[in-house]
């Protein structure tokens, strides 16, 4: 029976070869082509722990005539095959036969593809067991033992018990021989497991495969891993829901990135923090990059970056202005969108309020006392009639407070009046045919939008205050605790596992330390905004915010399995955070 479609769990993925069943095949053909050509004869042969455990051979009335050359090259005629059963007849008991087992031929695409295609021509479903291919396996381990892969040569070299024939079951058994005899190779290169022996052929020659050993106790499981150079100084940090499979992926021939052959040259220790799920594994490789910086993670790491927009209300006539950090306390009363990911965006989010609401663009600093000078000049924003100019003294103060009451009331919580300016504004312009603008228009409004919902994302999961959430995932049922947002503890299975002692067990516990300690962000705030809008947070540090978002989608994904266990202050599904914003479907790129 074939297997189902599923994915592999990466408990089968990392079963023992020793526990693994492989199933050789070979197929004899009138020729090379899976759609015209036809079996002339099948040869199978299954193995588990070394020893060989039934076999399948029977020839085949392929319903045509077999081209000469081919009789001569195998020995099969048409007088040989004519009572033999046709291929429809014997698909059901070769596919019992082959069974969940790992399919293994050399040169695996020509067996597999003549086998599969006989299948659908019986109307049946193709096979989709793993397959292991013995030539790359033999170019891998013992190219430079030999003058070329192909089989007779590779059993005429190591003196297999079996030799090839050009008959498919000595084919077979020749090739059962190779396999063994390349998994004994294997075990060198640290192949212990099914994904291990999967992976081989596509690791690279590089004189770092030797390396390989270091990959030997790592675990098929999620967790972070860590790769040390000279004197234990981390150089790189990742994360993988496979700690096994990504780690020695790096050695793999589909790595381009061209700083992993310099990383990997200098690498003498790959150590792993094993986590029991990946949400933890995901903070914690977080943390851990943003507080220790690792040299090959600079170029990934965008916190430096990070910036806000302000919208100065504490300021006589506040404007909107992009700021490197947040104001100190003083400044209690501003509204912060951010952090956000650079200035060029938060550019953006400025550009688009402004081109409906007329803020001042001036960067005159005006106090309370300020008196413009009677021939003060109107700013050219003042003059094109998309701003106030209350430095030259023709803004009125009253309608000047009235604007800033809509943006604040946009910002914090209605943004709908804004955005449907903004979205009237593109009709117009397009309606124009001034389709540059629309587009320049358009793609400040996106990033508005983006910026608004992930701003009331990070701002709901603040105000839930201290959460317990109880998931169920693959590895189970998962309890979580949360405090505004930052994941304090892990629990499974009444084993507790939080992301701090993860990592101070063992001899990376006086590398890590402090590095794993969570930074809960500031305490809300007890200032009111403007009017009846609602309480504001004190802007969150920028070293949380991508941690914030990762919990964010997490919960997303989550809610048709999530119990919400205890709140402190108000739970929001993160996936209502604006609802305003549903019909224009920015959540997601949030």
């Amino acid at each position: 029976m074939a297997v189902s479609g599923a994915q592999r769990t990466f408990a089968e993925m990392g079963t023992p070869l020793s526990e693994v069943t492989f199933c050789v095949i070979d197929f004899e053909t009138t020729g090379s082509s899976p759609e015209d050509d036809r079996i002339t004869e099948i040869g199978a042969a299954k193995y588990r722990g070394g020893e060989c455990i039934g076999t399948f051979q029977t020839l085949v009335n392929p319903g045509c005539t077999i081209p000469p050359f081919i009789t001569i090259l195998t020995g099969i005629t048409e007088a040989m095959v004519l009572p033999a059963p046709r291929i429809e007849s014997l698909l059901g008991t070769l596919t019992h036969f082959i069974g969940d087992a790992v399919i293994v031929a050399h040169n695996a695409r020509f067996d597999v593809s003549f086998l599969n295609a006989a299948l659908v021509r019986d109307d049946r479903e193709p096979l989709n067991n793993p397959i292991i291919d013995t030539v790359p396996l033999a170019r891998r381990l013992v190219r430079d033992e030999v003058k070329d892969c192909k089989l007779g040569t590779l059993a005429s070299h190591f003196r297999l018990p079996h030799q090839p024939s050009h008959r498919a079951l000595d084919d077979a058994l020749a090739t059962g021989d190779l396999l063994h005899l390349l998994l004994e190779r294997a075990a060198g290169f640290g192949v212990l497991g099914l994904d291990d022996l999967v992976g081989l052929p596509k690791l690279e020659t590089h004189p770092q495969a030797a390396k390989l050993r270091l990959t030997e106790d790592l675990p098929r499981s999620p967790g972070v891993y860590l790769f040390a150079g000279p004197n234990g100084r981390i150089l790189y940090i990742g994360k993988a829901t496979n700690l096994r499979q990504r780690v020695r992926s790096y050695f793999s021939t589909s790595e381009t990135r061209r700083k992993v052959g310099t990383l990997l040259r200098q690498v003498t220790a790959i150590h792993h923090i094993p986590t029991p799920d990946v949400l933890t594994a995901n903070i914690l490789e977080l943390r851990l990059i943003q507080r220790m910086s690792p040299q090959y993670n600079r170029t990934g790491t965008t916190t430096d970056k990070y910036c806000y927009v302000r919208l100065t209300v504490d300021e006589e006539w506040p404007r909107l202005v992009v700021v490197k950090n947040p104001a100190t306390s003083r400044a209690v009363n501003d509204v912060y969108i951010g952090p956000l990911s650079s200035r060029s965006t938060a550019r953006q989010v400025i550009e688009a309020i402004e081109s409906v609401v007329p803020l001042r663009r001036c960067t005159v600093r005006l106090g309370r006392r300020y008196v413009p000078q009677q021939d003060a000049p109107v700013c050219s924003a003042a003059q094109l009639g998309v701003a106030l100019c209350p430095c030259s003294g023709t803004a009125d103060a009253e309608q000047y407070r009235s604007i800033v009451r809509f943006v604040v009331n946009a910002l914090t919580d209605d943004p709908a009046p804004l955005l449907g300016q903004l979205h009237e504004r593109i009709r117009t312009l397009a309606q124009a045919q001034r389709f540059e603008e629309a587009a320049l228009m358009r793609d400040r409004v996106l990033a508005l939008q983006t910026a608004l919902h992930r701003q009331r994302r990070i701002d709901e999961l603040r105000a839930a205050g201290r959460v317990t959430v109880e998931v169920s995932l693959q590895q189970g049922r998962i309890r979580y605790e949360f405090d505004r947002g930052i994941l304090l503890e892990t629990h499974q299975e009444g084993q507790l596992l939080d992301p701090v002692s993860l990592g101070l067990a063992g001899p990376l516990g006086a590398l890590l330390g402090e590095h794993l300690s969570p930074r809960l962000n500031d305490a809300p705030s007890t200032s009111e905004p403007i009017e009846q809008g609602r309480r504001r947070l004190h802007p969150l540090h920028r070293l949380e915010v991508d941690e914030l978002l990762c919990v964010s989608r997490f919960l997303e994904d989550a809610v048709p399995t999530l119990r919400l266990l205890r709140c402190e202050g108000r739970w929001s599904s993160p996936r209502r955070a604006i609802p305003e914003l549903e019909g224009w479907g920015v959540h997601r790129a949030a």
